[in-house]
């Protein structure tokens, strides 16, 4: 609030300003109007989560909190048998890229048919995690210092979890940190060392 009373405005042209100052009244209207039924809706998700289940393998992710942990098992479902694989999640949801290849050529892209709010749910969550795995946390900084930027680190992330979510769906069981911490040090995971040497500094 301090940086915009302190903001220069870019134009002072009362046809660009006057406009904008309807619009942003307008809409300001809107959320208002919509805010009962938008806390209706959120008393039903929680009712509904709440006698789930599958509520506690997603409330047991890290980060994941009474917003996302939802939106997690609403990505997935209840249908064990809908998806073959992690790969088809990661692919559906557009998290995993596109490979094309020509000859001695291959390109690697976004890729762009894909549900907007499936691919920002995991994409939100990863970033999340963050901040609560201790194993994520090192795996963001290492795909950073690869030089991939913030939002390609987090979708990589995402891509890893969403392996680790398909195998906790399939057996019906909670994320154990602890466990999947130990798998890595056991497999003599590069990343395992990494968040130890962290963890030790």
């Amino acid at each position: 609030m301090r940086e915009i009373r302190s903001a220069k405005s870019l134009t002072t042209d009362p046809a660009i300003i006057d406009p904008s100052v309807l619009t942003v009244q307008m809409l300001a209207r809107q959320i208002r109007a919509l805010r009962p039924s938008i806390d209706r809706y959120q008393e039903e998700i929680d009712k509904i989560m709440a006698t789930h289940p599958d509520a506690e393998l997603f409330q047991s992710l890290p980060g994941a909190g009474p917003a996302m942990a939802p939106r997690l098992l609403a990505a997935f479902g209840a249908d064990r048998e809908r998806f073959e694989s992690a790969t088809e999640i990661q692919q559906l949801s557009g998290i995993a890229p596109v490979t094309k290849r020509s000859g001695k050529k291959t390109v690697v892209h976004w890729r762009w048919a894909a549900p907007t709010f499936l691919r920002q749910s995991f994409h939100e969550f990863a970033g999340l995690s963050i901040q609560k795995s201790a194993w994520a946390r090192a795996f963001y900084d290492l795909q950073r210092e690869r030089g991939k930027n913030h939002h390609a680190a987090v979708r990589a992330l995402a891509f890893k979890w969403i392996r680790i979510l398909y195998r906790c769906w399939q057996d019906r069981t909670p994320y154990d940190e602890g466990r999947y911490i130990q798998a890595l040090i056991r497999r003599g995971s590069p990343l395992a060392q990494r968040f130890q040497l962290e963890a030790a500094a």
